[in-house]
């Protein structure tokens, strides 16, 4: 994040928004950037992404079901716009210790024992460790202790939308954010690769609840898409991983997705229709 923080610097806040004589490295005026960048871009990838995704994949069929609540898509928007500066607040945290040096985040290919070769494994053993990390965190939320308080107001959208996918309380946000933060703290990660996985992520939560369910078949039953993750709306203690199916086959949570058998979202529709 330290890269955004000293282009936000350069260009825009130590020209034109701070006062002269504030210095860029402060900690408060670090802490008050963060706030005010996290929030934007947060915000600017969940309307961009999610209003593409919404008008150019998303079936807007599915708003036929009879599982699609009333003004959902403005419930889902209001829902997430409401959560979003509060998740950023914890998040925020996690960014300053970044800039302020305490991730294993570096700035040069030369600066990684292995190369090229340490980024791209870099990159792979990020997308394994925070799909195991959130596979076990949001099966946690799905626990009675947990499920009514802070992760039911995510599966009021039983047919979702693109926008239901930031639509979370914000322990929940936060609590399934985690591992992306909790990596970079862990394993050396190149800053580049990292500012691209973070926007890699978001996407694809966007993707995930897309209801696009066409997915090469040889990948049904490897990559969790939009397919799992609705029956996982629907159906509630099945498919819980992020990018993948593994933790859900090892942890006994994995479910065929039920637009693969003709027994999905739209096949309901078809069969209401020929009624």
């Amino acid at each position: 994040m330290d890269l955004v923080l000293e282009a936000a610097d350069r260009h825009l806040l130590t020209p034109y928004v701070y006062p002269e004589g504030w210095p860029e490295g402060e900690p408060c005026r670090q802490l008050l950037s963060l706030f005010a960048i996290t929030n934007l871009g947060a915000l600017a990838l969940y309307l961009l992404f999610g209003t593409l995704s919404y008008y150019f994949i998303f079936d807007h069929e599915l708003k036929k079901h009879p599982q699609f609540l009333e003004n959902q898509v403005r419930r889902e928007i209001c829902y997430a716009l409401r959560s979003l500066p509060w998740i950023s607040v914890p998040t925020v945290a996690l960014f300053f210790a970044e800039v302020r040096g305490y991730s294993k985040l570096y700035d040069n290919i030369e600066d990684s024992p292995y190369g090229w070769s340490g980024v791209f494994l870099s990159m792979l053993s990020f997308l394994f460790f925070t799909d195991m990390g959130i596979y076990w965190i949001h099966r946690g939320l799905h626990h009675k202790l947990f499920y009514k308080r802070f992760h039911k107001p995510h599966h009021l959208w039983k047919i979702a939308t693109p926008f239901a996918s930031h639509a979370f309380h914000p322990v929940d946000g936060f609590m399934q954010s985690l591992p992306y933060h909790v990596y970079p703290f862990l394993f050396p990660l190149h800053k580049v690769t990292y500012l691209g996985l973070y926007i890699f992520v978001n996407v694809w939560t966007i993707s995930i609840h897309d209801g696009d369910y066409r997915v090469p078949r040889f990948l049904r039953h490897v990559i969790n898409g939009s397919a799992h993750h609705t029956d996982h709306h629907l159906y509630f203690d099945y498919n819980y991983g992020q990018y993948f199916t593994l933790w859900d086959k090892i942890g006994g949570s994995y479910k065929s997705p039920t637009s693969f058998e003709g027994k999905g979202p739209h096949d309901y529709l078809r069969k209401l229709r020929e009624k």
